[in-house]
């Protein structure tokens, strides 16, 4: 049988997507400290669009936390940080210029953690890596971010030491430049800016796509350890993915798509659930036999996908408004995220 679900390399990538969250948090609540200290309309103005991104990307975060399927707490030296960081900045002993430069360190590193999840995604497996695309995103726009900051602080760091304006030369232009692009790359990757959320398809389809990657995986290896790792994974998103859907979405959808569409996505569901249960119970050694029973469930899962994309999806899009599908994301999301975290506390895997 399977003997445990849980991957070392997983739970890393889990614990540093955990301090992700908590910089990012930290990243907001220092963007509105520099605002409220901030002595020059023009440089606030800029901090408070800076803002309204990073409360974006922090829903972006918890997004890819959900998709990922493996909730972790920080890691002690991120909360040691952090505390120190806070005092720091909350003190008197920097001028605003020099708060702005660790704000400008804060996003660095931020942005250079993003990168490390993906390459450390790369080493580990193909559907973490579809988990965790929509990082790009605030890769991206702290890239743009941080070219920002650059032209801030030319601009403070001249007023500060003249009481006069920078000049505005053709570095500072450049970095104006690399700002935009890589904001409008960043925007184009997940959602438009005036979206409070994905809607409720496309975050349905992310499961879907991951599914299907780890389906991929288990086909090309042999490896009893590798079959234990992406089953596991398996295991625990088909079963958060479910019930989330069975709690959110085919209640609302139930009255449009009708009883015996509704009732026959309960039924499949069903089926699928108590064929985890039974791979649980093989071993992975015995691989043949236990690739074939994956492959059996494989065919279950995918009629199923079918049936939701092809059919429930089209109901959805006539039957609700754009904002109604937003928040029926984030309701599903909430749900996902809640389940996750009630089956790693009582070790139901």
């Amino acid at each position: 049988m399977v003997t445990t679900l849980d991957d070392t390399k997983r739970l890393a990538i889990a614990e540093r997507l955990a301090d992700l969250k908590e910089f990012q948090n930290l990243i907001i609540s220092n963007d509105q400290k520099l605002i409220d200290a901030c002595p020059y309309l023009d440089i606030r103005e800029r901090l408070e669009n800076m803002l309204s991104d990073d409360r974006k990307n922090l829903g972006i975060i918890d997004t890819v936390i959900v998709q990922y399927g493996i909730h972790a707490e920080p890691s002690a030296a991120t909360n040691i940080f952090i505390q120190q960081f806070e005092q720091m900045m909350s003190g008197n002993e920097f001028t605003f210029y020099q708060k702005l430069i660790h704000h400008g360190l804060l996003k660095h590193g931020q942005a250079m953690s993003g990168i490390t999840i993906h390459k450390a995604a790369q080493k580990v497996g193909a559907d973490i890596e579809v988990a965790i695309m929509p990082l790009n995103t605030v890769n991206f726009e702290g890239r743009a971010h941080q070219e920002q900051l650059k032209g801030m602080l030319e601009q403070v760091g001249v007023r500060e030491m003249t009481g006069e304006d920078a000049d505005q030369g053709i570095w500072a232009r450049l970095q104006d430049a690399i700002a935009t692009l890589s904001g409008a790359a960043g925007s184009t990757i997940t959602q438009n800016t005036d979206k409070k959320d994905m809607n409720i398809q496309t975050l349905i389809r992310l499961d879907h796509t991951k599914v299907n990657t780890i389906f991929t995986e288990i086909a090309a290896t042999k490896d009893p350890q590798k079959l234990q790792e992406y089953f596991g994974q398996l295991y625990k998103d088909l079963l958060a993915h479910a019930q989330a859907e069975e709690e959110v979405v085919y209640p609302r959808i139930r009255l449009f798509y009708g009883d015996k569409n509704t009732l026959e996505l309960y039924g499949e569901q069903a089926q699928m659930k108590r064929m985890l249960d039974e791979i649980k119970s093989i071993n992975p050694a015995s691989a043949n036999l236990f690739k074939s029973k994956v492959k059996q469930l494989m065919d279950v899962v995918g009629d199923h996908i079918r049936q939701e994309e092809f059919t429930m999806f089209p109901v959805i899009d006539k039957n609700f408004s754009n904002a109604q599908k937003e928040q029926m994301a984030t309701e599903f999301k909430a749900a996902k995220s809640k389940i996750q975290e009630e089956m790693a506390a009582s070790r139901r895997w």
